[in-house]
């Protein structure tokens, strides 16, 4: 006798297989002159024992089989399960303020940094688990960058109320500290430099991006030596405004720089030496810093449509031709004669995302800025 399974689940698969193996027995002592005879009720008995465990241990062990619960966010194929709780922990003992930036480090360490100075820099397992915490000098501590020289990383940290930019070891050894650049011929004093971002070339040499001030970007050579000045505030497209972030972008050769243009909801693409080559268009999207991981483009969106609409944030996802194709949280992307409509909030899951960091299993983590004091959030990739 042929016996028919539909693969329908896991579960349904085994209750299959039991409901089959007990047909076929059934068949069988039917068949058997001597089925009632005490020999044949014995093993009757003792299969119907056997199967009556299988069965139990179906029921015991169907979660194991059971997809994770929850809502899933995101479009496109680029879609995630959000934990609230991943970073949480004792506010008493490890509080944080802002949560600004994220990154991972070589050990496949998640590190957090945040503005409150009793530990600026909090360092998580990809589970969530505490590893470590240091730092209490920096009150403006707002971007983090990670660069590996030689096999060793190393952290660029923004303060934004001390108007400086420091390099570091992962630990947090201070290495080196760049002030406001007097020689620029542009800044009269320190309080007109209010650094928000940096990245670092393969050769040492770095650039910061002067979000929160005079909207300039500057280059340094590895030794803290400023090599050459782009940007600034003003009307033109080659003119920055909140420049919140910056990215060396590798996806393509020659390699070009990603500037942030938050609040004209765009990124924009230079040279390398700061000639401006694209605009790349977000409506409906005030971005926060570039992050790029394989093929994509990250951006946490820290309001939409505009920088005055309050609790409105998202995440969102390019792909490798800088086309949006996924918003966690945020309304599905949609493109009319190749040109993107305005994006919004559809969600409410964030109040002020203000970055996202991937891991190499390309699950995400988003830190958020004026959003009560929460700890970041993790996405697993579904």
């Amino acid at each position: 006798m042929n016996c028919l399974i539909i693969f329908l689940s896991p579960t349904k698969y085994l209750r299959g297989i039991i409901r089959c193996v007990a047909l076929l027995y059934y068949i069988t002592i039917c068949n058997n002159e001597n089925a009632n005879d005490k020999k044949s009720k014995m093993k009757r008995r003792t299969f119907l024992q056997q199967t009556s465990l299988l069965a139990g241990s179906i029921i015991i062990t169907k979660d194991l089989f059971a997809k994770p619960k929850g809502p899933v966010y995101g479009h496109n194929g680029m879609q995630y399960r959000m934990d609230v709780k991943w970073g949480a922990l004792n506010p008493a003992k490890h509080p944080v303020n802002d949560c600004h930036e994220m990154v991972e480090d070589k050990k496949d360490r998640i590190i957090l940094l945040t503005n409150e100075t009793k530990n600026n820099v909090i360092v998580y397992t990809k589970s969530g688990k505490l590893l470590d915490t240091w730092g209490h000098q920096f009150p403006g501590a707002h971007g983090l960058t990670l660069h590996n020289e030689n096999g060793e990383d190393f952290l660029y940290i923004t303060d934004i109320t001390l108007h400086q930019v420091y390099k570091t070891t992962i630990d947090g050894k201070l290495l080196m500290t760049i002030d406001y650049p007097a020689e620029t011929g542009v800044y009269k004093k320190k309080e007109e430099f209010v650094p928000t971002e940096t990245t670092v070339l393969d050769n040492g040499d770095f650039y910061i991006a002067d979000g929160y001030g005079a909207q300039y970007v500057m280059q340094y050579d590895a030794n803290g030596k400023l090599k050459n000045f782009f940007g600034g505030r003003g009307d033109g497209t080659e003119h920055l405004d909140n420049a919140h972030g910056i990215l060396v972008d590798k996806r393509q050769d020659p390699h070009t720089l990603l500037v942030t243009d938050r609040t004209r909801n765009c990124f924009k693409r230079f040279s390398m030496d700061g000639k401006l080559i694209e605009v790349i268009a977000l409506p409906g999207a005030c971005v926060c810093r570039p992050v790029i991981h394989g093929d994509h483009l990250y951006a946490a969106v820290l309001r939409s449509p505009d920088m005055n609409a309050e609790k409105s944030g998202f995440v969102t996802i390019l792909d490798k031709n800088n086309k949006v194709v996924s918003n966690i949280g945020g309304t599905e992307p949609i493109y009319k004669d190749g040109k993107l409509q305005p994006m919004a909030q559809a969600e409410k899951i964030f109040i002020h995302p203000h970055d996202v960091c991937v891991d190499d299993d390309k699950n995400l983590y988003v830190a958020q800025w004026a959003s009560g004091k929460v700890y970041p959030y993790k996405f697993t990739r579904v």
